[in-house]
């Protein structure tokens, strides 16, 4: 199957093919080959914590600085690292540090690219959370900071970072499914959800700097945890999930910018006090890829649970966080199968691959060689704006259209 580099068209900007091809020259700073990469942490909810645990197993790297706006939180950062760290509120504070060569930004989403461009800016290199962007507006800001100041920037979508994936990519990108005509993407889990407010202390918050670029609004506990169900701060479903899947489907297909998108959505939990759907739908069209992909998630049936299937002429190919699958169309085709994971198909997380250690890892690797990562602030870019434009109908209630 041949495939070539292609360039989305932004609203505010466009980029030249060149500039998504070229890795970032030679960094200011050096490493020499035992020579601690600096750290800080922007950020300790959950998802940093994880990171950590697999930061703490690479060699030649040490935290130096944590920031979080809720004082729980930096103490527990603080708590959590053997050695003693610069704490701050404010994550400008922590990027002026000479002891700070990169960061790791794990906050809300609608942070993820005024934090990235400050961190560029300030020359640290990147590692940040999917989803990149919280608008489609927010995409060619983020790609010229990174360019622009020379960064290495990863997006934490660290599938391209597991040996499987990588390996049924090179099933896809060889036609041995034929040609694919639809994907069929799914993160459906069965989790009860409802509305019990957290016992938050807000004057241990630094509210008005959570709050950022989101508009004005008294504290509110429930969303200052739950901030993913909350248009101001995250997407709901689309930018938590569906991004992760999309992007490999942009890393195997090599794909155009969708047309439109279509989506439905229900809250079917009485007792939530979400704004995003806790169960949705959306079907998107690529027609210059002769290409429709299919995403639903929900938090009432785990049916499926995560998994993606490029559905081609020849065979179709199951791929989840532990294993892939080659199922033939024809009755005299061969199946086949690897599987790293132990436990049901369809995990969110398997014991292999131990994909933050090796997503980290590349973006450490890069860091020291100046290469391009395996998922650069180009690709983020294109996963989330699909689930965005995804969100548009949702909310709309009708079609969204890509060039409106």
């Amino acid at each position: 199957m041949a495939h070539t580099r292609r360039t989305f068209v932004w609203n505010a900007a466009a980029w030249s093919a060149g500039a998504v091809l070229a890795g970032p020259p030679a960094t200011t700073k050096g490493f020499f080959a035992n020579e601690a990469v600096q750290i800080g942490l922007i950020g300790f909810g959950g998802r940093c914590r994880q990171l950590l645990r697999a930061l703490k197993l690479i060699p030649s790297t040490r935290i130096t600085a944590v920031c979080d706006v809720w004082d729980v939180n930096r103490r527990a950062a603080e708590a959590a690292i053997d050695s003693e760290v610069f704490s701050t509120r404010d994550h400008h504070a922590l990027l002026e540090r000479s002891d700070v060569d990169a960061v790791l930004i794990a906050t809300p989403d609608h942070w993820h690219v005024p934090m990235t461009i400050d961190a560029c800016r300030a020359k640290k290199d990147v590692f940040v959370e999917k989803p990149l962007t919280h608008d489609l507006a927010e995409g060619a800001a983020v790609v010229a900071a990174q360019n622009e100041h020379e960064r290495v920037v990863q997006v934490g979508t660290q599938q391209r970072s597991m040996p499987h994936l990588q390996e049924a990519r090179e099933i896809v990108v060889g036609g041995q499914l034929g040609k694919v005509y639809k994907c069929r993407l799914t993160w459906n889990r069965n989790v009860k959800r409802g509305w019990v407010r957290p016992d938050v202390d807000p004057n241990k918050v630094d509210w008005k700097r959570f709050l950022g670029n989101a508009p004005e609004q008294p504290f509110d506990s429930y969303r200052f945890r739950e901030w993913r169900w909350f248009w101001d701060f995250g997407g709901g479903l689309l930018t938590d999930l569906m991004v992760h899947w999309m992007d490999v489907v942009h890393w195997y297909l090599d794909l155009s910018e969708p047309a439109s998108a279509a989506s439905i959505g229900d809250r079917f939990f009485p007792n939530t006090n979400w704004e995003t759907p806790d169960t949705v739908q959306t079907l998107v069209r690529f027609p210059e890829d002769n290409l429709q992909v299919h995403f639903e998630g929900t938090f009432v049936n785990r049916r499926s649970r995560a998994m993606t299937e490029f559905m081609g002429t020849e065979a179709t190919l199951y791929i989840d966080r532990g294993r892939y699958e080659v199922h033939p169309e024809k009755p005299d085709g061969q199946y086949r199968e690897k599987i790293l994971g132990s436990g049901e198909r369809g995990l969110d997380f398997y014991d292999q691959p131990d994909a933050e250690l090796l997503h980290l890892t590349d973006w450490l690797d890069c860091i020291r060689t100046r290469r391009k990562p395996r998922c650069p602030a180009e690709a983020g870019v294109k996963a989330a704006a699909v689930a965005h434009l995804a969100n548009r109908s949702l909310r709309s209630g009708q079609i969204a259209y890509w060039n409106s």
